[in-house]
């Protein structure tokens, strides 16, 4: 009741069908042997075409046992007409056969035009996401460059606003530094002033840290107990107990010790 799996595939061990011996009686033609053709992979198992093609032999086995015998010049003409006809109907199934071939064939060159085309069509596409995504690239930064030319205009306008007769306006020290974004707040670097130049003056200057003088007398007044440091070693932990026993702490520190070598 229970299906197994070999270890192995069966197609690697198998072989093509048994075929025993035989032998023809005298003055006897099987059918059988008239498939001697067919092996086991080369149009074997039978399809509709294979039968089909047994069907046709079949009929034409007896139509040759209609025809007539070659006794008298009636006959043989009768034969012979007999003879064209089939050849005429042979000649029939044959183009149709080459008809069906060519549709066949006709039908994969579609496919594989269909498919070389998809791959063309997916190719063009692409591209041109491609070519799309750069030229929106260069309209962003078209924008982005035309918005910063803009606000530079806008503030010149604006500055230009204020003094529209161009007369000379004496410095209102109280109106800048009532204004944080005035120059005495955050001075312009384009007007000369850079902040990074004078920054040492807003380090912290001490006696005691600059000066070796300073630096000994500070280290003088410390006690003791911080020039000279007392280092204790931590005592072992007790990981087993007095009775013998191992306690938790140290199992793991066993088991880690082994998993980290």
């Amino acid at each position: 009741t229970l299906g197994t799996q070999t270890d192995y595939r069966d197609g690697e061990a198998q072989t093509d069908p048994y075929s025993p011996e035989y032998v023809v009686r005298s003055g006897s033609v099987p059918e059988l042997l008239t498939l001697a053709t067919l092996t086991w992979g080369r149009r074997l198992p039978a399809g509709l075409a294979e039968v089909e093609m047994i069907e046709r032999a079949r009929e034409k086995r007896a139509w040759e046992a209609t025809l007539p015998a070659m006794d008298s010049a009636s006959n043989i003409e009768k034969r012979r007409k007999m003879m064209e006809d089939m050849e005429r109907k042979e000649w029939a199934f044959r183009e149709q056969e080459i008809e069906k071939l060519q549709e066949a064939r006709l039908e994969v060159l579609k496919k594989l035009l269909w498919r070389q085309e998809k791959n063309r069509n997916e190719l063009v596409d692409k591209r041109l996401d491609a070519h799309w995504q750069n030229h929106q690239k260069a309209k962003e930064e078209k924008m982005k460059k035309i918005q910063s030319n803009t606000a530079l205009m806008l503030r010149k306008l604006i500055a230009k606003r204020k003094n529209v007769m161009g007369k000379l306006e004496r410095r209102d020290i109280i109106k800048e530094y009532i204004d944080f974004a005035s120059q005495p707040y955050a001075p312009l670097s384009r007007i000369g002033y850079f902040p990074d130049n004078h920054s040492e003056r807003y380090m912290l200057k001490n006696f005691y840290l600059n000066t070796f003088a300073g630096l000994c007398e500070l280290e003088a007044s410390l006690p003791d107990s911080v020039t000279q440091v007392k280092i204790k070693a931590p005592k072992p932990k007790q990981t087993i107990t007095k009775t013998g026993y191992v306690k938790r702490a140290g199992r793991l520190e066993v088991a880690l010790a082994q998993v980290h070598q």
